[in-house]
C-alpha cells in the first residue's frame, strides 16, 4: 500500500453516490448494539451499510476513555440481530480513539482510527477490507500530519473524490482541517486551517490555567450542496457554543472562514447526511451545555434546520452520533449511551418533514 502523501488533482463532479432501494423502510426502531461486553466503557461509534443491507458498527471500548486497554470493537447487524462485539484493532500499551468506517467509490471498506495517550497527542492508523469486513488488511500507521476522517464519515462522491473532515486539538487552540483523496483513500492532500476570524486576534490567556481551556472548532462533517459547493459543520468549544459552518466552492480545495449558525452545541460531536432527494438531516444535542437531549433536525437549504424527532431526553450522555441513509430509504444511526453502550435506531424518511 502506498505511503500517504500530499497530492493534487482536478476532478469533474459526478452525482453523489445513491444506494438503490432494497426493501421497504422499517418502522422506527431503537435497540442496543450490545448489552454485555468485555469492556466497561464505550464511546464514539461509526456506522456503515454493507452490501446486501446488513450494517457494521464500530466504537472504542475499554476501562475508561484514554486508558491503555481501550481498543476498537465492532458488531454486525443482520436480520437476526447484532453479533457479539469483536475486537477490530488494538495498539500495544496505548489507547485507541474515534473509529470511522466508510466505503470508497471502488467498494473498498476502510477503517480509520487514532491511537495515542491523548487526543492532543495521537497518530492515525487504518486498515481495509475487500470482503465487507469478513477479513481485514494489516494495520498501517499514517505519517504525522495526516489523520484521515477525524470522527465522522467523509463525503464520498461518485467521481471517486473523498472529502474528509479533520481537526487538530492542541494546547489552548482547536482548528478544523479538510483532507481530500482522489485515489479512493490511498493518499491525501490537506487544506486549512479553518477557524473563526475572531479567534485569530483573541487575547492571550492571563495564566497557564486559563490557556488549557481551548477555543475553536473540531470534528467537521461535510455535505454537498452542489454542484461544486461543499459545506462543513463543526463542533465548537463553550466560548462559541454554536454549530459552525464553512463553505467551499471548488470541491474542498479552499474554504471560507467558519461562522456560527443558530443551532447550539455543547462541545459535542454531530453528524449529518444528505438524502437522495437533497434534504439534509442533522443528528445533534439540542443544548448549549449538556449532551442531552439528542435530536434529529432537517434542512432544505443547509442553513435553517427544524427539529422533527427527539431520540433521547433523559438526564445523562447521549452523544457522538453517526447517521447514514440506508438503501431502504430510512435513516440509520448509532450513538453513545451513557458511556456504557452503543444504541442503534432507524427512522423512516417518509416521516421526515418536507417543508
Amino acid at each position: 500500500m502506498p505511503t500517504p502523501k500530499f497530492i493534487l488533482g482536478f476532478l469533474i463532479l459526478l452525482p453523489v453516490v445513491s444506494l438503490p432501494l432494497s426493501q421497504p423502510a422499517p418502522a422506527q426502531t431503537r435497540e442496543f448494539v450490545f448489552t454485555s461486553a468485555p469492556f466497561a466503557s464505550a464511546h464514539a461509534s461509526t456506522l456503515v451499510e454493507l452490501k446486501g443491507g446488513n450494517y457494521l458498527a464500530a466504537w472504542f471500548g475499554g476501562s475508561v476513555e484514554g486508558a491503555a486497554d481501550v481498543a476498537i470493537w465492532s458488531s454486525r447487524r443482520t436480520p437476526s440481530g447484532w453479533s457479539k462485539p469483536e475486537e477490530l484493532a488494538r495498539e500495544p500499551n496505548v489507547a485507541t480513539w474515534n473509529p470511522v468506517l466508510f466505503h470508497a467509490a471502488n467498494g473498498r471498506l476502510w477503517l480509520y482510527y487514532k491511537f495515542g495517550p491523548s487526543y492532543t497527542w495521537w497518530t492515525a492508523a487504518r486498515r481495509y477490507s475487500d470482503d465487507e469486513g469478513a477479513t481485514w488488511s494489516a494495520i498501517e500507521h499514517l505519517p504525522a500530519g495526516i489523520l484521515g476522517p477525524i470522527r465522522a464519515k467523509p463525503l464520498v462522491l461518485a467521481s471517486g473524490l473523498i472529502v474528509s473532515g479533520s481537526s487538530v486539538e492542541s494546547y489552548s487552540s482547536w482548528a478544523a482541517w479538510v483532507e481530500r483523496s482522489t485515489d479512493n483513500g490511498e493518499t491525501w492532500s490537506k487544506a486549512g486551517p479553518i477557524t473563526l476570524p475572531a479567534l485569530r486576534s483573541a487575547p492571550q490567556a492571563a495564566s497557564p490555567k486559563e490557556a488549557v481551556n481551548p477555543i475553536g472548532i473540531i470534528q467537521p462533517v461535510i455535505v454537498s450542496l452542489g454542484p461544486d459547493h461543499l459545506r462543513l459543520y463543526a463542533r465548537s468549544t463553550p466560548q462559541i457554543g454554536k454549530i459552525c459552518v464553512a463553505d467551499s466552492y471548488d470541491l474542498g480545495k479552499t474554504w471560507s472562514d467558519a461562522r456560527p449558525i443558530s443551532l447550539p452545541n455543547p462541545n459535542a460531536g454531530i453528524d449529518l447526511v444528505r438524502l437522495h432527494d437533497g434534504r439534509i438531516v442533522l443528528i445533534y444535542n439540542d443544548s448549549a451545555s449538556q449532551r442531552t437531549p439528542l435530536n434529529l433536525a432537517v434542512s432544505l437549504d443547509g442553513e435553517h434546520f427544524k427539529n422533527f424527532a427527539t431520540l433521547e431526553d433523559a438526564p445523562g450522555e447521549f452523544s457522538y452520533p453517526a447517521i447514514v441513509e440506508g438503501s431502504d430509504r430510512a435513516l440509520h444511526f448509532t450513538y453513545t449511551y451513557n458511556r456504557k453502550s452503543i444504541r442503534y435506531g432507524t427512522y423512516p424518511e417518509a416521516k421526515i418533514p418536507t417543508d
